[in-house]
C-alpha cells in the first residue's frame, strides 16, 4: 500500500512538474521570443532584466524536477517488468531535452541577458534558441511515448514490447541525429512557430510508423 501510495505521488510530481517545464518551454518559443522581436528598447530592456530571468528559473528548476521523478518513475516501472519501445523513447527524449536546458539554453541564456560577462550575445543567443526549438520538436513525441507507454494495447497487461525493437532503435538513432543538429547544424524548418510545431507533429508520425511496423 505504502508503495503504491508513493508510486501515485511521484506520477503526480511528474505530470505537474512536466505541465509547468514545458509550459515554460512553449511560453519562450511561442510567446516570449514574438514579443523579444516587436517590443520598443525600453521593453526589452525591462523584460530581459526582471521577466526573463524569473521565467527561466521556473523553467530550469520544472526540468531538473520533472528529470528526478521521471527517474524515480522509472526506475519503478521498470522494476515491475512494464518498459516498453514508447516508454524508452519518450524517456531518451526527455533526459535529452533536460540536457539541453541545463547544458545548453541556460548557460547561453546567461550570456544573452547579461548575467554573465565577457561571451559574444549573439552567438550564444544562436546556440540557445537552436536547442530550445529541438527541445519544442522532442516535445510532441515525448509526450506521445509517456501517454502511449502504459496505455499500450499489445499485451494483457496494458504494456507492449518488452525492450527496444528494431524500430525502436531507428528512433534513437534518429533522436541522436536530430540533437547532433541542434549541437552543430541549423534551425531550418525550426526558425518559424509553424515549422517547429508541424515538424514535431511529423516526427511524432514517424515514430508511431517506425515503433508499429518494425
Amino acid at each position: 500500500m505504502i508503495m503504491n501510495l508513493l508510486a501515485i505521488l511521484v506520477r503526480w510530481g511528474h505530470l505537474l512538474f512536466g505541465i509547468g517545464w514545458i509550459g515554460m518551454l512553449y511560453y519562450f518559443n511561442f510567446v516570449q521570443g514574438g514579443y523579444f522581436k516587436a517590443a520598443t528598447p525600453e521593453g526589452l530592456k525591462d523584460a530581459k532584466a526582471k521577466l526573463a530571468p524569473s521565467a527561466l528559473w521556473w523553467f530550469r528548476w520544472g526540468a531538473m524536477f520533472t528529470f528526478i521523478t521521471g527517474v524515480l518513475l522509472l526506475g519503478y516501472v521498470h522494476g515491475n517488468g512494464q518498459l516498453n519501445s514508447y516508454i524508452i523513447m519518450g524517456a531518451t527524449m526527455a533526459t535529452v531535452m533536460f540536457l539541453n536546458v541545463w547544458l545548453i539554453i541556460w548557460p547561453n541564456q546567461k550570456i544573452v541577458l547579461g548575467i554573465v560577462q565577457g561571451g559574444d550575445a549573439a552567438a550564444a543567443g544562436a546556440k540557445a534558441a537552436i536547442a530550445s526549438r529541438t527541445n519544442v520538436l522532442f516535445s510532441g513525441p515525448m509526450a506521445l511515448g509517456m501517454v502511449a507507454g502504459p496505455h499500450y494495447i499489445g499485451s494483457a497487461a496494458g504494456y507492449g514490447h518488452p525492450s527496444l525493437t528494431t524500430g525502436g532503435w531507428i528512433v534513437i538513432l534518429l533522436i541522436a541525429a536530430i540533437e547532433a543538429n541542434a549541437l552543430f547544424g541549423k534551425q531550418g524548418p525550426l526558425t518559424t512557430v509553424k515549422g517547429v510545431i508541424t515538424s514535431s507533429v511529423v516526427l511524432a508520425a514517424m515514430v508511431i510508423g517506425l515503433l508499429e511496423l518494425l
